[in-house]
């Protein structure tokens, strides 16, 4: 489980009340990957939402091609996947642990079912997306 303080500090869930923080981080289930473990693969139906308890892992953008090339490296603290439980399409990237690592995930269907009985948490995360949508269309430009 994942304390609300914590959930807070990402940026997606940051304008939630503490007892939303609270069930979202009590939804969270712990899984373990192998150093080298693929997490997420490009082009699969993203999984859930992920946060690095402990350990690296690395985005990758064609995963085992030649043309492989590394986007991100993520450590304990930063997380993945959120757009996956958004809107539920294939994922954009790969994600490779770079060693063993722990993370804490929430399924979309387990933040899907708290925003079904708690809609308030939808409308409260509209910002966040409304300025990440504003600063992804400004990088474009």
């Amino acid at each position: 489980m994942l304390d609300e303080d914590a959930l807070g500090r990402i940026s997606l869930f940051s304008q939630l009340r503490r007892e939303d923080l609270k069930r979202l981080g009590t939804a969270m289930a712990p899984r373990s990957f192998p150093r080298a473990g693929v997490v997420l693969k490009e082009g699969e139906r993203a999984a859930g939402f992920f946060v690095i308890a402990k350990g690296r892992v690395e985005v990758v953008h064609g995963l085992g091609s030649e043309s492989e090339r590394q986007l991100a490296t993520l450590g304990a603290g930063e997380f993945f996947g959120e757009m996956g439980l958004l809107d539920g399409y294939p994922c954009s990237a790969s994600v490779r642990a770079l060693e063993d690592t722990e993370c804490l995930v929430l399924s979309r269907s387990d933040f899907l079912a708290e925003l079904r009985q708690n809609p308030q948490m939808a409308v409260s995360m509209l910002p966040v997306l409304s300025a990440r949508l504003r600063q992804a269309e400004k990088a474009a430009l």
